[in-house]
């Protein structure tokens, strides 16, 4: 298996476990990952909050780790990467709105590259226009985006633990997704993982 490159999609208040997780697992496997953020520079770092489920109506929050970022945003070009990473938490629902952000996954997906985008993730993938007539997880509160984007929504299992593929497409609902969401990506990679 060769090594890929991957960008990793991240801005202030992303969800600690949704960057740091699946970047650890893909620098394990051998590939290389550049995290960016729109505003950010290689050497930078964002502010991540935990998510967690308490019994409350929604979830709550908690401050994170700082994540470093260790490339820059301005340059990054589709092109030149294998795959993208888009994490969720509250990070999304502003990076959807820079619409070099919107270019950048669309070129991604204009190449059939693959997308891995979990929790909030998506909102960016629904911005982008990429959901139309395609299934897609992601936390529940983002249901109604993906419906009214077109897209079928792929609701969460009793413990947020599935993921789905729709083509070039992986997506999953929250954190607890994690070895089924990189699992599936990193089968899309290519990558080979033996017992």
């Amino acid at each position: 298996m060769a090594a890929k490159k991957i960008l990793m999609l991240v801005g202030d208040f992303v969800e600690d476990y949704e960057a740091m997780v699946p970047l650890q697992i893909l620098l394990c496997v051998g590939h290389q990952v550049d995290t960016v953020c729109p505003g950010k520079q290689a050497g930078q770092t964002v502010a991540t909050a935990i998510h967690d489920f308490e019994g409350h109506q929604t979830y709550s929050e908690k401050p994170g780790h700082n994540f470093a970022i260790n490339a820059d945003f301005d340059s990054a070009d589709a092109a030149t990467y294998d795959a993208l990473v888009i994490p969720g938490g509250r990070a999304p629902e502003y990076l959807r709105m820079n619409s070099k952000v919107i270019d950048l996954v669309k070129a991604f997906h204009a190449a059939d590259k693959p997308i891995a985008a979990v929790c909030h993730g998506p909102q960016i993938l629904v911005a982008a226009g990429l959901l139309e007539g395609r299934k897609c997880s992601a936390y529940p509160a983002v249901a109604a985006e993906v419906t009214v984007a077109g897209g079928q929504f792929v609701p969460a299992s009793d413990g947020f633990d599935n993921a789905h593929v729709d083509g070039n497409l992986v997506t999953a609902p929250a954190w607890p997704a994690h070895p089924a969401w990189m699992r599936a990506f990193l089968e899309l990679l290519g990558s080979e993982i033996k017992p």
